[in-house]
């Protein structure tokens, strides 16, 4: 294949065993390979394209802006309407204290500025996380996340970070006056889909209340739909200070959103002014798209539908006794296997199959899913035929 060849010799590699299809174009749930073979794709790619590949609304909306304008000036200059759009329709969706949006390029910077600003409001500067965490690969985000294999080439990273168990209500006296800020996933997402109990998650904003540490969410994974709620701090009635959003809020397109208080931010804007900057955060025409993306979310996405569709896969695919455990909030899956061994055969089994899955970075005995939320019962009932028959013929 000349074209992998080229591929590989031309493009920086993230793995030494890349998927290799030669994409041609996606619709819906679907990838389309140069050969005209679909992939269902059961992952959206991780988790970006929740309402499903190429959206009407969503390429409307490019078109119309591509249209009108691209780049014009670095961010937070000149006033935009797509930025506008955008950020006054997130803040609309979000509780009252959340009212105050910074638009970046990817969810890594959004936390990134997250907890540039949770030093910037507090004065302090101890970081405090959770073991099996992922918050991006940039020095920041890295710092906090909890995978040490992945960490350990880079080292040193940034200092004063703490990591604590996660959903351990025993350890959160360790969040003291020193704290700048706590940093958790809502839901753990490269851990395998781990779901902290609602007594954990409101005793930690208690004690960041108590202490005067900003609770950070980072829902780059598990917001926009994701979990069976738009945001996934809504299962536990818990709001937190600062709100990190990426990967599907663009509907497809690269976003990041920090988002907080307007009295939070704007310690960005003086001493020093500038205090986090961006030449493309906030690109009008990935605005238009995000803010399009958020209007389908409202008016398209019906949830309890998600949660009835999640259900029911789960149930289809524990009809397998290779599955040992797994853990499901609304699309979200982590499927445990006896190994990665196992997880791997049945991956490629799919992928041979045209079905798309994958597994996790921190958590290598599982096998992940999180479809399209746009997904139909059809679509969900043979996904699961085919996982299930990918399971049956690589056992031995």
């Amino acid at each position: 294949m000349a074209e992998a060849t080229d591929f590989l010799n031309s493009q920086g590699q993230t793995s030494p065993t890349p998927y290799l299809i030669e994409v041609d174009r996606a619709e819906g749930i679907y990838i389309y390979d140069k050969s005209n073979k679909s992939y269902m794709d059961m992952i959206a790619g991780v988790a970006v394209n929740n309402i499903g590949h190429g959206h009407p609304k969503v390429v409307s909306a490019l078109k119309n802006q591509i249209d009108k304008h691209l780049h014009v000036m670095v961010y937070g200059e000149f006033i935009q309407d797509s930025q506008l759009a955008f950020s006054q329709k997130l803040a609309s969706l979000l509780p009252p204290t959340l009212n105050s949006v910074y638009t970046v390029n990817s969810g890594t910077e959004a936390n990134e500025a997250a907890l540039k600003l949770a030093k910037r409001v507090t004065g302090r500067s101890e970081l405090i996380a959770f073991r099996g965490s992922y918050h991006g690969s940039t020095h920041g985000s890295l710092s906090v996340s909890g995978n040490e294999t992945k960490k350990q080439a880079f080292r040193p990273l940034i200092p004063d970070v703490q990591f604590l168990d996660f959903n351990a209500a025993a350890d959160l006296h360790l969040i003291t006056s020193k704290t700048a800020c706590v940093i958790i996933e809502p839901i753990q997402g490269d851990a395998g889909v781990r779901i902290p109990s609602t007594s954990f998650m409101k005793a930690l904003r208690a004690k960041c209340s108590e202490v005067g540490a900003l609770l950070i969410f980072d829902e780059i994974q598990c917001g926009i739909g994701r979990t069976g709620k738009l945001f996934a701090f809504e299962h536990f009635d818990v709001v937190p200070d600062i709100l990190t959003l990426g990967k599907a809020l663009g509907g497809g397109m690269p976003i990041g959103a920090l988002v907080s208080s307007k009295e939070n931010l704007d310690q960005f804007t003086y001493n020093p002014m500038l205090g986090h900057i961006t030449t493309f955060g906030g690109h009008p025409v990935i605005c238009a798209a995000a803010n399009a993306c958020l209007e389908v979310m409202k008016s398209e996405i019906d949830y309890k539908e998600v949660e009835r569709l999640g259900a029911l896969l789960e149930e289809t695919l524990m009809k397998s006794e290779e599955i040992t455990d797994v853990r499901r909030i609304g699309m979200m899956y982590a499927f445990d296997m006896v190994s990665f061994e196992r997880v791997e055969k049945v991956v490629k089994k799919c992928l041979e199959k045209g079905l798309i899955s994958f597994w996790f970075l921190s958590h290598p005995n599982s096998f992940r899913l999180s479809p399209p939320l746009t997904i139909s019962e059809v679509e969900i009932n043979k996904a699961g035929r085919i996982i299930l028959e990918a399971i049956a013929e690589t056992a031995g």
